[in-house]
């Protein structure tokens, strides 16, 4: 009887791994971000499949949460609202974490073709917030982000 019950759990456990959704991370998937004093609590996007999916699917996002896109070398990079259910301010920076574009108000797409959000220069980063963000929070060209 013991043994039946011990077995049961293992398979209870190994569905509930197989359902448990990827996209979510622990906690140390995200990063404290400060820009010009405003702060965001974001997910780390640094994977391939993560930067790919980035914030597509996502109903809604808290006024202080990104996303944090690390790129594995400084690069020019184009941006897209595929799939995406909120409008965006994406913030992009370069390896120095200084700000180099910021593209407000990207809106979302739902059809094949989508309106692209160039990086206009190599970045290394790229913070994804609530379209309105940038502007609200004053953040300008130039400025340097921590995190």
């Amino acid at each position: 009887m013991f043994i039946a019950v011990i077995i049961l759990l293992i398979v209870i456990l190994g569905i509930a791994v197989i359902f448990i959704p990827k996209n979510v991370k622990n906690k140390e998937g995200f990063v404290k971000i400060n820009i010009s004093g405003a702060e965001i609590n974001a997910e780390i996007a640094d994977e391939r499949g993560e930067i790919e999916r980035g914030l597509m699917y996502q109903e809604s996002m808290g006024e202080k949460e990104g996303m944090l896109f690390i790129f594995d070398k400084e690069k020019e990079t184009n941006f897209w609202m595929k799939n995406t259910l909120i409008p965006l301010d994406i913030i992009f920076l370069d390896e120095n974490k200084e700000i180099v574009n910021i593209a407000e108000n990207a809106v979302p797409c739902k059809t094949e073709e989508c309106a692209l959000y160039p990086s206009q220069f190599p970045v290394k980063y790229a913070i994804e917030v609530n379209a309105g963000f940038v502007d609200k929070k004053g953040i300008k060209l130039g400025e340097k982000a921590e995190f």
